[in-house]
């Protein structure tokens, strides 16, 4: 099977060895997006932006390699605050109106660059 690293500038560029994403196959795996506008390099702090604007840079990943927010099978989310929770979930969902992916969501102590959220996904080609 062949690996192909996936690269594109409407997402933000990495902050570390590590990828975009990767396409394994079928499948493609993105890194973990902080919510970080990929133009101007600011971190967005509002939750319901910034879960708008981490999944704008995963759908971005996706869509450079030919998939789509409705081929994600599987989703991550890292919260700072889980009181945050409930909002972050509305905006999620108006991202997957029918037939959701399956996802995690976990709070974690800290995050790179103190961001509030951070979404990864596996999704088909």
């Amino acid at each position: 099977m062949s690996l192909k690293v996936l690269n594109t500038e409407k997402a933000p560029g990495a902050i570390g060895p590590y990828s975009q994403g990767i396409q394994a196959g079928n499948l493609i795996f993105t890194s973990g997006q902080l919510p970080l506008n990929p133009t101007t390099g600011e971190l967005t702090s509002d939750i319901r932006s910034a879960t708008k604007q981490s999944l704008e840079n995963v759908k971005n990943i996706l869509e450079s390699a030919g998939s789509s927010m409705d081929k994600i099978v599987k989703t991550l989310i890292f919260l700072k605050d889980m009181n945050d929770f409930a909002e972050m979930n509305e905006v999620y969902g108006s991202y997957f109106p029918t037939n959701p992916p399956a996802r995690s969501a976990v709070q974690v102590a800290r995050l790179p660059k103190d961001a509030i959220i951070e979404i990864e996904a596996i999704a088909l080609v």
